[in-house]
């Protein structure tokens, strides 16, 4: 979903540099719509940038950049089963079950 008017996204979209939301036109490709954007974190970032990115909300050429999966329109892993930890331990159990 887009997280300036909250519109679901194509699922499995690849987000590039210059794209834009199809309902609201806001760009895409920002710090705030990426999983590694941590405030708090150096440059507010959980990864190892070299220069700031100034405007969070604005459009920026980051190689690091990957969609949040609460934006990308999957589901977050183990959101209906409890913890991730739990459904990870489900899913690895199943495996083994004849």
């Amino acid at each position: 979903m887009c997280a300036k008017c909250g519109k679901a996204l194509p699922e499995g979209i690849r987000i590039g540099f210059r794209d834009t939301c199809p309902d609201c036109s806001a760009e895409l490709h920002t710090c705030r719509m990426c999983r590694f954007y941590k405030p708090g974190a150096h440059y507010d970032c959980a990864e190892t940038v070299e220069y700031p990115v100034v405007d969070k909300e604005k459009a920026n050429f980051c190689e690091w950049f990957s969609i949040q999966l609460k934006f990308s329109g999957m589901p977050a892993s183990g959101a209906a089963s409890g913890s991730s930890a739990d459904s990870a331990k489900a899913a690895f159990d199943k495996l083994f079950k004849l």
